[in-house]
C-alpha cells in the first residue's frame, strides 16, 4: 500500500468526510512539479512523481472529498519581503533589509496567483482550498484578492474557501468578494455559534493538531501523554457541532511518510464512535438550547440528541421540553428511552411545570450506567403535537389523585 492510499483509509475509517494535504507551507517547498519554481519535488529522491497527484487520486478512490492547503506566504521566494515581517525567519537579518530594496511584489503576486492555477487546474474536481494567511498589511487587496477569488471561483465553481484572504473579513456586515466561505478558528473552539457584526451566522472550522506539533516531531511523537486521544477529540467534534462548527484535525508523518500509531488508533475509534452515533454529527447542528449541564445539545430536523458527558445522578430533567418528546432512544443501540413525569409526583414538585423527564431505564428516578464513558448520545424525537402533553398530563393526574379509604 503506498502512502496516499494508506493516508486515505486510515482517514477513511474515522468516517471523515475529507482529506486536505498540505501542497506549499510557509517554507515554498511544492509536492508537485510546479512549473512556476524548482524548489518542488523533483529536487528529492521522488523526483518523476508528482505527490499531489497521488494524494488526490488516492483520496478520491476512498470516497473522501479532496482539499489542498496553500501558502500565501513564501519564505524562499526572492521577491518576497523579509525585513521586519511577523515571522520571516530573516525578519531581524541586516541583509535581507538590503535584498528587500530589490524584491518585486507584482512578481510574487504572478507567482502566487500562477501556483494556485496549477492547483486547481491539473488535478480535476478540488472540493476545497485552505489559504494561509494575511497579517499586518499583507491582506486583502494587496494579495490582489477580488482577482484572485474570480479566478478560483471561475476554475472550480464548486469549491469551498476558507477566510484567510483578509483577517475576519469574513465577520463583516458586508463582506468582500474574498472572505470565503467559512472562519477559522485555529486552535481554538468558539464559546457559542459564530456570528457576524450584523448577526448573520457564520459557518467556521476549528484546526487541531493531533499532537502538540503541526509538523513531525520526534519528542512529540514518542510522547502518548501529547497525544490527543479519542475521547478528548470525540467531545471537541460535538463540542464543534453544537456550535454550527466543523473539526478538522492534523496530521503530522514522520520522514518516511509513517502515521504516528496513537494517532491511527484514536481515528479509528473516533470511526467506531460515529458509525453507531454519526447522525447526531454528520448533517447535525445547533438545537437552539442552553447548553445542559450534563453535556451538549445537537439537532438534527425534529430529532433532539442529548449527547451525555457526565453520568448523571438519577433522572435528567429537561428544561422546556415537557409535552415535546414523542419518544426517545438509546442512538448506539437503539434501545427505548423512559419518557414521563418526576418519579415522585404528588410528594415533592419537580424542578419546573414545563420540565421533561427522561432516563435510560426503569425506575426513572434511578441512576443507570452510561454505556458509553465517551458521550452517550440520546435521541429524541421532537413534536407539536398536544395529545403528546395530554397524556403525559393524564398520567400526571392519575400519580397524583387521591384515592378514598375503603
Amino acid at each position: 500500500m503506498g502512502w496516499a492510499t494508506d493516508w486515505a483509509a486510515t482517514v477513511r475509517s474515522a468516517e471523515a468526510g475529507y482529506a486536505l494535504l498540505t501542497a506549499k507551507h510557509h517554507d515554498g517547498f511544492c509536492l508537485w512539479p510546479s512549473r512556476l519554481t524548482d524548489y518542488h519535488v523533483g529536487r528529492t529522491p521522488a523526483a518523476g512523481r508528482d505527490l499531489i497527484r497521488e494524494f488526490v487520486d488516492a483520496t478520491r478512490a476512498a470516497g473522501l472529498r479532496v482539499g489542498l492547503y496553500y501558502s500565501l506566504v513564501d519564505w524562499r521566494h526572492p521577491d518576497y519581503p523579509a525585513w521586519g515581517d511577523r515571522q520571516h525567519p530573516l525578519r531581524h537579518d541586516p541583509a535581507a533589509q538590503a535584498a528587500d530594496a530589490g524584491r518585486d511584489w507584482g512578481r510574487y503576486l504572478a507567482f502566487l496567483h500562477g501556483q494556485i492555477r496549477e492547483l486547481l487546474t491539473d488535478y480535476g474536481h478540488i472540493d476545497l482550498l485552505v489559504l494561509d494567511f494575511s497579517y499586518w498589511n499583507m491582506s486583502g487587496e494587496t494579495w490582489r484578492a477580488a482577482e484572485l477569488m474570480a479566478m478560483i471561483r471561475r476554475l472550480q465553481p464548486d469549491i469551498v474557501i476558507n477566510d484567510r484572504l483578509e483577517l475576519d473579513a469574513i465577520k463583516r456586515a458586508d463582506p468582500p468578494a474574498w472572505a470565503g466561505d467559512f472562519d477559522t478558528a485555529e486552535l481554538d473552539i468558539p464559546r457559542e455559534q459564530v456570528r457576524s457584526d450584523g448577526g448573520r451566522l457564520v459557518p467556521w472550522d476549528s484546526w487541531f493538531p493531533l499532537g502538540q506539533s503541526w509538523f513531525h516531531d520526534a519528542a512529540d511523537a514518542a510522547a502518548p501523554a501529547r497525544r490527543k486521544d479519542a475521547r478528548m477529540l470525540i467531545r471537541a467534534l460535538v463540542n464543534c457541532v453544537s456550535k454550527g462548527g466543523n473539526l478538522t484535525l492534523n496530521l503530522a508523518p514522520d520522514p518516511t511518510g509513517a502515521l504516528h500509531s496513537h494517532d491511527r488508533a484514536s481515528l479509528g475509534q473516533i470511526g467506531a464512535w460515529l458509525r453507531l452515533n454519526g447522525e447526531s454529527v454528520i448533517g447535525a447542528g445547533p438545537a437552539g438550547l442552553p447548553k445542559p449541564e450534563w453535556g451538549r445539545w445537537t439537532r438534527q430536523g425534529e430529532v433532539l440528541y442529548a449527547h451525555l458527558l457526565d453520568q448523571p445522578i438519577g433522572h435528567l430533567s429537561l428544561h422546556g421540553l415537557r409535552g415535546r418528546i414523542r419518544s426517545g432512544r438509546a442512538l448506539a443501540t437503539g434501545a427505548p428511552l423512559v419518557v414521563g413525569n418526576y418519579w415522585n409526583a404528588g410528594v415533592q414538585r419537580f424542578d419546573q411545570p414545563d420540565d421533561q423527564f427522561i432516563n435510560l431505564a426503569e425506575p426513572i428516578g434511578a441512576t443507570h450506567a452510561l454505556p458509553d464513558a465517551d458521550d452517550t448520545v440520546l435521541a429524541l424525537e421532537l413534536t407539536d403535537d398536544p395529545a403528546v402533553r395530554s397524556e403525559l398530563d393524564a398520567r400526571l393526574a392519575r400519580a397524583v389523585a387521591r384515592v378514598p379509604n375503603p
